[in-house]
């Protein structure tokens, strides 16, 4: 349901209605149910429709279930096989078996891997050889090696997904990491903000890579926290919840992509942690678990995981949920293990 809210300045904003008896609790032994069984789904049309996105979808349902202290629920050897059967010659990993080999999938397994502790499954030095040749000349990364007469799709989301993946794999000195860097930071705006390429507007979720990329290379000096983090700060709406831009609905999935920005730039006191938490929690689905985009919305993985995500960085249910790291949206005791660490302010 959609109402306007007033702003400070009298301007209309978008925004949603809470009801009074939404959840307020975590429900969270039905979510670790919900995702558990997500598995067994495969003959739902929701299931087989989004076959390509499964890697992702995994790595989804794998964090949320490891935040929430439950990783054993899912079969290690089941998911570590299916993850080794999409690997491709060339190293790259598609988003299930006979799809093509993408960053973004890469991405997620290496980090499926790395929570399950198995990254040997896979051939490493390919994964590394693949990603090494998706880097152009101006530090910049596409998505996949599927150029046309043009270029292939630039995206500030590769560069994070390729910094990432070599962070995880101990590899990062196979790329140029000065051009890389100097890449993201033409696509800063001057709002602070970033977009997908240089000149394109800021949005939460480019953001949070470019963020991220620059922790991962220890070059945040090239952000201006206060600036940015006004700008991210600006997101939160009356419900509480966030939103990826000016005048958008809000959005569970940006309790993560505007928090985790303001989580390694310092600034995560600057949103009202108590109404951002109200919102989450009214988009559970008391019944079949999970959450959603918004309350009274249809429930997803994606959701579900970063709603978890957002409620452990803002310290909520320590008792029940992992720190989460900001950056790798991994458990902190997995980056501990692994022996990876990220530049904070």
């Amino acid at each position: 349901m959609i109402m306007m809210c007033p702003s400070v300045a009298g301007t209309p904003l978008k925004d949603v209605t809470i009801k009074a008896d939404a959840p307020s609790e975590l429900l969270l032994q039905k979510h670790v149910d919900y995702i558990a069984a997500y598995s067994d789904k495969v003959n739902d049309y929701e299931y087989v429709m989004t076959e390509y996105l499964r890697m992702s979808g995994i790595y989804w349902g794998i964090t949320a279930l490891d935040l929430m202290k439950q990783l054993p629920k899912m079969n290690k050897e089941e998911v570590v096989s299916f993850v080794k059967s999409c690997q491709h010659d060339c190293g790259g990993i598609g988003a299930s078996v006979s799809h093509d080999p993408h960053l973004l999938y890469t991405l997620s397994a290496v980090q499926i891997l790395s929570i399950f502790d198995a990254i040997d499954a896979i051939d490493v030095d390919k994964v590394v050889e693949f990603i090494r040749g998706l880097q152009q000349e101006d530090g910049s990364f596409m998505g996949d090696q599927w150029v046309s007469d043009i270029c292939g799709e630039i995206d500030t989301r590769f560069s994070f997904c390729a910094v990432a993946c070599l962070a995880l794999l101990k590899r990062l000195d196979v790329i140029n990491v000065d051009k890389a860097v100097e890449y993201v930071v033409s696509c800063k705006n001057f709002d602070g903000g970033f977009g997908v390429r240089p000149g394109s507007e800021s949005h939460s979720g480019q953001i949070y890579c470019c963020v991220g990329m620059l922790a991962i290379t220890n070059s945040l000096h090239h952000v201006d926290p206060d600036l940015l983090g006004w700008w991210l700060c600006e997101r939160q709406l009356p419900s509480g919840g966030l939103n990826g831009r000016p005048e958008k609905l809000p959005d569970v999935c940006y309790s993560w992509w505007v928090l985790a920005s303001l989580k390694v730039m310092g600034r995560i006191h600057w949103i009202d942690k108590s109404k951002l938490e109200r919102f989450i929690l009214a988009c559970q689905d008391e019944e079949t678990g999970g959450i959603a985009d918004r309350p009274g919305d249809i429930v997803d993985p994606f959701h579900t995981l970063f709603g978890v995500a957002g409620l452990s960085l803002l310290g909520s249910y320590k008792n029940q949920l992992k720190a989460v790291n900001p950056v790798f949206c991994m458990p902190e005791e997995t980056l501990t293990r692994l022996g990876v660490r990220t530049q904070l302010l």
